[in-house]
Formats: C-alpha cells, structure tokens, sequence
C-alpha cells in the first residue's frame, strides 16, 4: 500500500510500504476516506516543526472499517469511524481518568502522523492499523457529513474542548479568538451556538476573518491588549506574541486556552498575569474523551464545521495538493453516496 510521506519543505510523496495487518485481537485495520490536515500540519510541510524528515504525515480523518481483530465488538467492517489522533488504550490509569494524550501503554507522546512516540504511521495512507480499537475508534453519528468531520479526530473535538467546558459553567462569557486557521473558526461556530455573550475574531487574513463574521462573531485584523475585555481568551497562533496579546486581555480570573505548537520561545506577561489572576492551559489534547460530545453537536444542526471546508479534493492529489497553502482541504476517496450513509 501507500502512505504520505513528508520527504522535504512543501514536498510529500506516495512511498510504497507494506499492508497493515491484525496483531493482535483488539486491533483494527481502517481505510481513511475522508482526510484533513490539522492546522499544525502546515508548519510541518513548511519546515519549521521539530522532527526532520522523511515520515508518514497525516492524523485527521474519517476511515472506513476494513477489518477487525477477535476482541473487537463496538466496531465492524464497513463501518464508518473518527480515528483519534493519539493512540490510547482505554484501560491504563491515565486513560481511565480522560488522559488520552498520556496513556501508560505506548511511549510518550504515541500518535498518528509523526515519529513521536514510536512509528504509528499516518492517516493520508492507503490503509491503517490502530491499535485497541475498541477504545480508540469512534463511530460516526447519522446525520453530519464526513467531509466536514474530517477534523474531528484532533482540530474540530479540540475547539469543543477549548470552549464548550467554560460556557457551560459561564453563559453568555466574552470571548477572545486569535487565530490563524481552523481550530479558531471552529472555535467561533461553537462558542455562538453554545451561548458565548460575544464573539471577537482576530486574525490578519480577511477569507478567514469573512468566515468568522459568517459564524457571527465581530472580527479584526489585529488589536492591541483589551485590558479586562474578555472571560475567556483562545489563542491558536503558534506565535507567544499573539499569546501574550491574549493574556493581557483577560478579565480578573480569566481563562486562557492555548492551542497554538509553539516551536519558538518567547516571553509571557506573567506580572500582568499574577495581578490579574488568569489560568492558562497550552497542553496536548486528550481528545479521545471529546470525540462524542463534539460530533454530538455537529449531529444536532446548531453548528456548521463544513464551513471551514476550503478545498474537497481528490484523494491521488494529496502529493501535489497538500503543501500548497489551503485553510482546510479534504481529500476524499470512496465516499458513500447519501442513501447509503
């Protein structure tokens, strides 16, 4: 079969490897139908991630079932399902208190898409095995379309997680939003469907900052620190500036969500912070335990992710396609026609 491989800067070629198979009763083998790549992606394909090339890329994407191991039971060929972009077992300590990203069983950091953590492959490849599937895979909801839930196995659960929690506990909360691709976008559908008192969308792209107006969020090029301006600030940047400018402009309390892959340093208003008495989480996402909640609410119509859909593509162009610049391509292959979905 094939798999992606990110072989240089804003290069990836088709690299013959050979087919997963079952190894063991809890395994799964899935054939991505429906891939994306996460907004981090970019920086790879780029050249500014940490981990030299070659190596599969890839960890977003909606598969097909193609075969399942003796134990497998929640799952079964022909399936349609969200693969998590972490490997996890579902039964270690971390695991069974919702730490996905930090399971006991693989090497730290075990995910989809780079050598982190051992070689799991990735999702833009012809077929795929994952481990405990019966843990891992998700499967997806009658109702939303999976070109738009692409994402779900990373971005669009993430963007749940970074807003949903806080207006559960805080209807109507102020919130900040600087981004520079998806995760923010999917940030401003979610916020507003789930009551967020008011939206503001900072990002220097106008196609980006149209789309968070068509989610009704106020929007703008760039600000300066809104002193108390918001309760909940989320920032997915990379950029510890842009960071920065979300932290200062915090109310007393406040709560600031970092998504952004900072892969350079940088300095933090911490004084400002301390006098303030914000919270801060940039952390790797236990996404697995979101996964349901987030296509829970993509399945009820009050949220539109396929929206932020720039680009459906073939899935034989994923070579030529994927390093050039898109805000959220898919690339499809073998979809099931609606009747059958």
């Amino acid at each position: 079969m094939r798999e992606l491989t990110y072989v240089a800067r804003h290069s990836a070629e088709w690299r013959e490897v050979a087919d997963p198979v079952i190894e063991s009763g809890d395994d799964a083998v899935v054939a991505p139908v429906a891939a994306t790549p996460c907004d981090v992606d970019s920086a790879i394909l780029a050249g500014h991630g940490p981990i030299a090339p070659p190596f599969a890329i890839g960890h977003e994407c909606v598969a097909r079932v193609v075969e399942v191991g003796d134990s497998v039971r929640g799952v079964a060929p022909g399936d349609l399902v969200v693969v998590p972009w972490t490997i996890c077992c579902g039964q270690c300590e971390p695991c069974r208190g919702g730490l996905s990203a930090h399971c006991a069983s693989v090497p730290h950091m075990a995910m989809f898409g780079a050598p982190i953590g051992g070689s799991w492959g990735g999702l833009f490849s012809d077929l795929v095995r994952v481990p405990w599937a019966e843990a891992m895979l998700v499967p997806l909801p009658t109702g939303p379309d999976p070109v738009a839930m692409a994402s779900a196995s990373d971005n669009w659960s993430l963007a749940w997680r970074l807003v949903a929690p806080h207006l559960r506990a805080r209807q109507g909360a102020r919130v900040l939003v600087v981004a520079r691709g998806s995760i923010g976008l999917y940030v401003c559908d979610i916020a507003r469907a789930l009551g967020a008192g008011d939206v503001l969308y900072v990002d220097p792209d106008p196609a980006h900052r149209a789309l968070a107006e068509q989610y009704g969020a106020r929007t703008a090029e760039e600000i300066e620190p809104v002193r108390h301006g918001f309760d909940l600030a989320v920032e997915a940047t990379g950029r510890v500036d842009q960071l920065a400018l979300a932290l200062r402009s915090l109310s007393p309390e406040g709560f600031c969500e970092s998504a952004g892959n900072h892969f350079r340093p940088g300095e933090l208003p911490l004084f400002d912070m301390y006098l303030t008495g914000v919270t801060m989480r940039i952390a790797r996402d236990n996404v697995r335990v979101h996964i349901p909640d987030a296509l829970e609410l993509a399945a009820s119509g009050r949220v539109d992710p396929g929206r932020v859909v720039s680009d459906v593509l073939d899935w034989e162009r994923l070579p030529e396609a994927l390093p050039q610049r898109h805000l959220k391509p898919v690339f499809v292959r073998d979809l099931p026609q609606a009747d059958d979905a």
